[in-house]
């Protein structure tokens, strides 16, 4: 189902810069205007007390001339303590008072603002209140001037918003420039993996210069890719060798019946039967060992039990078909792990029957506890199984645990072998947090199993860790 198309990164980095940018200049535009008013507002009112001085000192001299001379400010009124006015200036001439200020003492000044009254066409005013001591008495002298408005003066307002506009269209070309600048190496990312998805998996991506998030995220991309490579070509090997193992017993069985129908006096059904039988073994282990892996790559959680391997490599070696008179076993009482009973079992049974495929005369099963390391802090647990075949080369010992691996194909495959058994083996050790690897030793091949050793307490029976090498 469609949807609408998001905005492109570019677009959401220019978008949120332009309205960030766009806020916070207006934010500036406002605490300049706010500032250059309240600057001017107190200039006014010097000028209001200075004016209001004036007439206060014409007053106590008996030298006050009606009507008052207002100067550079709006109006004066005088007025005497019962609140009528005495003397103003023209323009408020038959007005009541301005205001009801009343200075505290009579060295103080009062002021506010006052917005309707007598100036009630005129906008809000500053007045300023101070006392005077005249002949006739102690008289206030009011002395009042227009409020500087928000803006201050138009060009003042203009210039304030049009550096504001003119910063913020700055700003968002920078934001575009830099935006499509940052986000040129993800678009060459993303145009090589179009190419890559459409061409050859080989290919990767160009990584940029410098130790960024964009360099880091092509380094990622392009590990991301050899993964996903070895993933594909893994994959292929997979379904060819699998494809030819499953073939193989199929054909055995449908050549039996084709001989069987074509001459039916020269079998019987038992016979068949049995012949049957073992391609049927040998499909059956086969479909078993890719349902293992199928489990084990999904990465189902197992059981989480105690397991004694002492008691483990016993049970295993009684229920095997028949006891190899070639194994020996050195078994430490007591070394336990954290794990899936039917999972380490399993692992033991695939290298007791490689080791029972390639020994010549010898096998020998070995648990020990060795101390405590930094990755196992309880202890570890080592599980060996040796043989005295032929050994593996040191070379070859990682090629073993790749499945459909068989470096002895023909012996391999006449005696079973199907080349799972050992990558099963290495991924049940490493999902229960441990390790399996080839070591060396005098004779034939020596696999080594180590495993986190349980808490001897019983606690801490969560999941270890997994994948410690």
């Amino acid at each position: 189902m469609g949807g609408r198309r998001r905005l492109s990164v570019t677009r959401r980095i220019t978008l949120f810069t332009g309205v960030l940018v766009t806020v916070l200049c207006a934010l500036l535009a406002a605490v300049i205007l706010a500032a250059v008013q309240f600057v001017t507002n107190g200039y006014v009112k010097d000028e209001l007390v200075g004016v209001g001085g004036r007439v206060v000192a014409e007053i106590e001299s008996g030298q006050l001339v009606r009507p008052i001379t207002a100067g550079p400010v709006g109006d004066i009124q005088v007025v005497d303590q019962d609140g009528r006015v005495v003397a103003s200036t023209a323009a408020l001439r038959g007005r009541p008072a301005m205001a009801s200020l009343r200075p505290a003492g009579y060295h103080g000044i009062a002021d506010g603002t006052v917005c309707g009254g007598v100036f009630a066409r005129r906008g809000c005013h500053i007045v300023v209140a101070q006392w005077a001591r005249g002949p006739e008495g102690p008289r206030i002298v009011y002395a009042a001037a227009p409020r500087v408005p928000f803006w201050t003066h138009p060009a003042l307002a203009a210039l304030v918003v049009g550096g504001s506009a003119v910063l913020v269209g700055v700003t968002q070309f920078l934001a575009v420039r830099g935006a499509r600048t940052a986000m040129a190496p993800v678009r060459a990312i993303r145009a090589e993996l179009d190419e890559i998805n459409a061409t050859c998996p080989q290919r990767r991506v160009p990584v940029p210069p410098g130790g960024d998030d964009i360099h880091d995220l092509a380094v990622g991309v392009n590990r991301t890719l050899a993964r996903l490579e070895a993933a594909l070509e893994q994959q292929r090997r997979f379904a060819t060798d699998a494809s030819h193992d499953l073939r193989t017993p199929i054909t055995a069985m449908r050549a039996e019946a084709e001989d069987a129908l074509l001459s039916p006096e020269s079998t019987t059904v038992p016979v068949l039967a049995r012949v049957m039988l073992r391609s049927l073994d040998r499909l059956q282990a086969l479909v078993g060992d890719l349902l293992t892996l199928a489990r084990l790559d999904a990465d189902l959680r197992g059981a989480e039990d105690r397991v004694d391997l002492a008691d483990l490599v016993e049970a295993e070696l009684r229920h095997r078909p028949a006891p190899d008179e070639r194994l020996t076993r050195s078994l430490q009482a007591g070394v336990v792990v954290v794990g899936d009973r039917l999972r380490l079992g399993r692992l033991l049974a695939n290298l007791l029957d490689n080791a029972e495929r390639h020994a010549a005369n010898a096998i020998s099963v070995v648990v020990r506890l060795d101390a405590a390391t930094p990755v196992f802090p309880d202890g570890t647990a080592v599980l060996e199984v040796n043989d005295d075949g032929s050994g593996v080369a040191p070379d070859k010992r990682e090629l073993v645990f790749q499945r459909f691996t068989r470096l002895d194909a023909a012996r391999s495959r006449d005696a079973g072998g199907s080349g799972l058994g050992l990558p099963i083996a290495r991924q049940i050790a490493e999902a229960s947090g441990g390790t399996l690897r080839i070591e060396d030793s005098e004779l034939g091949a020596r696999f080594v199993v180590r495993l986190p050793a349980a808490p001897p307490d019983g606690g801490g029976l969560g999941r270890p860790d997994a994948g410690h090498r």
